[in-house]
């Protein structure tokens, strides 16, 4: 384990931040939460770190007036480097790597543990966008430490038996799981690249119906399940569940249709989707379920179920979440 440690300063916080100040340490760090110990966990093998990322982020931090501490996450030591970071019980931990792994240390850090700052260190970087509305991981950093609040965050938990994931932004369960990273790479400009996602998600779809169940509710058809997060979700104001919606395509055609839909404007008002708000869901098919969960694909078993969870995880963002990705 490799860190940098910066000693708190005699006065926590400098009235006014200045190039001058900056380099002394006396950035203004936010007013809403006191932060004297911070730890950043950097994989500086995620999609987008890079191996200086320690050392960059070691410089931004030592602009504040607090302690802190930069750990480079290792092969094979992951798991323990985690734990030791979530023991020494930081005012905040932030964690710049994949989507999963912040993922994963957000829902071992639970509503009782400190305060998580996912910062946008993956590939679709669902969570760190919709927190600080930003894919510049320096730019997060600054606005949690600046502006940052504590802020509960809802989100889900799938099962299927085997495999556990908690989400906070969306899953999506289904052939048409395919469309997240088109609507990606729609989103970034790399237009072939969409279409190439949309063409495959077509060509497995209608490969069979699941079957599903909202809160005990008699079973469904789809084609496709969308769950997405209170956080992100522009249809809800409320954690008063997340938002399922069933996607049931006739045909080729219409399947093409919900696709441009999802990837260029409000899919909701595709007549083949159906929403409303849920507390656990019940998924059903003949083979395994394809599914992508907060950016990371994953393949089901023939059986799983999804849980809501009303407080997940604290997180230090701004009032309110920029929620750059709602959906």
């Amino acid at each position: 384990m490799s860190a940098t440690l910066t000693p708190a300063a005699d006065t926590p916080t400098a009235p006014e931040a200045t190039p001058e100040t900056q380099a002394a340490g006396s950035c203004v760090l936010t007013s809403h939460v006191s932060l004297k110990r911070v730890i950043m966990l950097v994989n500086p093998l995620a999609g987008s770190v890079g191996p200086r990322a320690a050392e960059e982020a070691g410089t931004i931090l030592n602009g504040y007036a607090c302690e802190t501490s930069v750990v480079t996450l290792e092969s094979g030591q992951f798991d323990a480097q985690i734990q030791a970071a979530l023991d020494a019980r930081p005012d905040v931990l932030f964690v710049l790597a994949g989507d999963g792994t912040a993922g994963s240390i957000a829902s071992r850090a639970g509503p009782d543990g400190p305060l998580v700052a996912p910062l946008p260190g993956g590939t679709m970087n669902m969570l760190p966008k919709a927190l600080y509305g930003t894919a510049d991981w320096k730019a997060a950093l600054k606005i949690a430490l600046e502006e940052g609040a504590p802020q509960g965050v809802a989100g889900g938990e799938v099962s299927d038996g085997q495999t556990t994931q908690a989400f906070y932004c969306a899953a999506i369960f289904g052939s048409p799981a395919l469309w997240a990273p088109a609507r990606e790479a729609f989103r970034v400009g790399k237009l072939g690249l969409a279409w190439a996602y949309v063409r495959r998600a077509l060509k497995r779809a209608f490969s069979g119906q699941m079957r599903f169940s909202l809160d005990g509710r008699p079973p469904r058809r789809a084609e496709a399940l969308v769950l997405i997060s209170p956080m992100i979700s522009s249809a809800m104001d409320e954690d008063t569940g997340l938002e399922a919606a069933a996607m049931n395509p006739a045909d080729a055609g219409q399947a093409f249709r919900l696709a441009a839909h999802a990837v260029l404007d409000d899919w909701r008002q595709d007549p083949a989707v159906t929403t409303r708000a849920t507390q656990t869901v019940a998924l059903r098919a003949r083979s395994r379920i394809p599914a992508v969960v907060d950016g990371e694909p994953l393949l089901l078993r023939h059986e799983a179920r999804v849980r809501f969870i009303r407080r997940a995880f604290r997180a230090l963002a701004p009032i309110p979440a920029a929620a750059e990705d709602s959906v």
